[in-house]
């Protein structure tokens, strides 16, 4: 019973990546890579300020403005430097690197003794303060994006990304837009990392490592299971996907599986979600289960 609300709370805290993501991957059509560097960047951020006196949530807060840098700098490459979008993020990834070693001071610093925004929720359940926190910040997050897109300035950031051509042509700043989307995704990336390294009680330089798959896979999996949604409910279907991947992972691991293994599987799971279009076109899985359904009935 632990490791299933354990698993439901780390899809919650995870789920904020698939959100930010969401973002750029889906909106405005941009693959960026710079979120393998802003998640290790805000954990990196949050982490030290903590070590140092700072107030565990004002320090999750500057985890979100040194990520929006992050993006900034990332879209300023593309949109006026004119260097190709997946180049740009991979320049920022690299440069977070050394920064993060610059910030830390060592290759990671722990939160042993120090206090986080999980520790006034010392007496819950065990794991249920992560479920409590990404809750809440799932509901804050996704209620205020839902209200961001039906604005007027949410409409042009949508139509950025449909069609940059039509964008400029009746008037919006697409290159605004642009750095805009990037800047907020990247802060969200940042303020998780933060997050999750409170939760994991550290911050580590290589905890970047895959992190573009996980977020990814929270999109996918929401997709791909509930199917054709309206942009509000595709939001829902994110935090969804993270939980659902979470449960994935819980059932690998008691198959005997190594934590090793987990990027190789997560990638493995995420190329069979975006091949299961394809899959179901070849073999016609819809009508395979259409008809096992009615011979069943």
């Amino acid at each position: 019973m632990s490791m299933i609300v354990s698993s439901i709370g780390q899809g919650l805290l995870w789920g904020i990546l698939g959100i930010a993501l969401f973002l750029t991957f889906r909106i405005l059509n941009f693959p960026d890579m710079t979120v393998e560097g802003s998640f290790p960047l805000g954990a990196a951020s949050a982490v030290t300020l903590i070590t140092h006196g700072v107030d565990p949530l004002l320090a999750s807060l500057a985890a979100f403005v040194v990520g929006a840098l992050a993006g900034g700098i990332t879209g300023l490459l593309y949109t006026k430097g004119k260097i190709p979008i997946l180049l740009a993020g991979i320049l920022v990834m690299t440069a977070c690197l050394s920064i993060n070693l610059r910030i830390m001071g060592s290759a990671n610093v722990s939160l042993l003794g120090k206090k986080t925004i999980f520790s006034p929720l010392a007496g819950l359940p065990k794991y249920f303060d992560a479920i409590f926190i990404g809750l809440t910040i799932i509901v804050v997050v996704t209620l205020v994006i839902i209200y961001f897109l039906q604005s007027e300035l949410g409409q042009a950031f949508i139509v950025t990304g449909d069609n940059p051509t039509m964008a400029q042509s009746i008037g919006i700043r697409t290159d605004r837009m642009t750095n805009m989307g990037l800047m907020v995704s990247n802060g969200l990336i940042a303020f998780g990392g933060a997050v999750i390294a409170q939760n994991n009680g550290y911050a580590d330089i290589n905890m970047g490592i895959g992190i573009i798959v996980i977020a990814l896979a929270s999109i996918i999996i929401g997709e791909v299971v509930f199917g054709e949604l309206t942009m509000n409910q595709r939001l829902l279907a994110i935090t969804l996907g993270s939980i659902i991947y979470r449960f994935v992972l819980l059932i690998v691991l008691q198959l005997g599986f190594s934590t090793n293994d987990l990027n190789l599987i997560s990638a493995i799971l995420l190329a069979i979600c975006l091949m299961a279009p394809r899959l179901n076109s070849l073999l016609h899985l819809d009508k395979v289960i259409k008809k096992g359904v009615t011979v069943h009935d």
